[in-house]
């Protein structure tokens, strides 16, 4: 059963992630959560987790990028150099 919930909340994260990049909508998730709750308890848990890793990781990556591109441009040779 375990394998069950945490691969539909893993399936449910990365399509709501879609929905949220196509949408915008920052927040689709929590309404999410709440229609979980009302079913399930444990899927609610382990989807909320998997979008929540999800959302850490894009956050963790876009300041990696951001380091790196500040890391380029320290490097890159002055003008009149």
């Amino acid at each position: 059963m375990a394998g069950t919930i945490e691969s539909l909340a893993a399936k449910l994260a990365e399509d709501t992630m879609k929905v949220m990049d196509q949408t915008g909508e920052e927040r689709l998730y929590v309404e999410v959560g709440k229609v979980l709750a009302a079913a399930s308890q444990s899927l609610e848990e382990a989807y909320l987790t998997e979008v929540r890793v999800r959302l850490a990781e894009r956050q963790a990556r876009r300041f990696l990028i951001r380091r790196m591109n500040e890391l380029k441009a320290a490097q890159a040779p002055k003008d009149g150099q």
